[in-house]
């Protein structure tokens, strides 16, 4: 049971709870948003406000966790891993199968929201391989940050590549309802149909 604000702030299990605690908070957001929306004549209100509670609430939880220091914060330096799948590797013959599932499915989460809400909120990232770069751009920075702030934890490039992967295959399973941004640009409008010569 959690019990003082660090179990609630500074473990995987309160970071948890509180990611269900808010799960009405954030419904709620989405219909205030829509409504708000609505209300000023804008297009795909619901579209557009679930995208981005989406965003938030199926990233800030994943990065905060990962974010959590661990045992020796501080009194370690950090320490990084630049070799591909070398980690993956160690985690698969020394940490069993349960262990690299989860390792994996985590990382593969971290920023799935992100690359699953993205394209429907910004046309112009309704690319996967823009997708790809913007979700490893993110994991970098925060790859890096650990590193920064000696959250003794492991900044590893297998890290950055399974979140991009992550959002990446989340960016894919969104496909089916990305749409383009409507062209106002002048020589897009429609032209008036020439007269016809009687």
């Amino acid at each position: 049971m959690v019990r003082s604000w660090h179990g609630w702030l500074g473990t995987f299990n309160g970071v948890v709870l509180i990611t269900v605690v808010v799960l009405p908070l954030a419904a709620l957001a989405v219909w205030a948003l829509a409504r708000r929306r609505r209300a000023a004549g804008t297009t795909s209100a619901w579209r557009t406000s679930l995208a981005d509670v989406g965003i938030v609430y199926g990233t800030v939880p994943w990065v905060w966790m990962i974010m959590l220091p661990g045992e020796q914060a501080g009194a370690v330096s950090g320490r990084v891993t630049v070799v591909p799948l070398r980690d993956l590797l160690t985690i698969f013959s020394d940490g069993g199968p349960l262990t690299a599932t989860v390792q994996v499915v985590g990382n593969l989460l971290v920023f799935a929201a992100l690359g699953f809400f993205a394209p429907l909120r910004f046309p112009a990232l309704a690319s996967v391989p823009r997708i790809l770069v913007l979700a490893a751009g993110c994991s970098v920075l925060v790859e890096t940050a650990q590193y920064v702030l000696r959250l003794d934890r492991v900044s590893s490039v297998d890290d950055v590549l399974l979140n991009a992967a992550g959002a990446g295959l989340a960016a894919l399973a969104s496909r089916r309802w990305w749409r383009d941004t409507p062209d106002t640009s002048t020589d897009r409008r429609p032209q008036p149909a020439p007269a016809v010569g009687r």
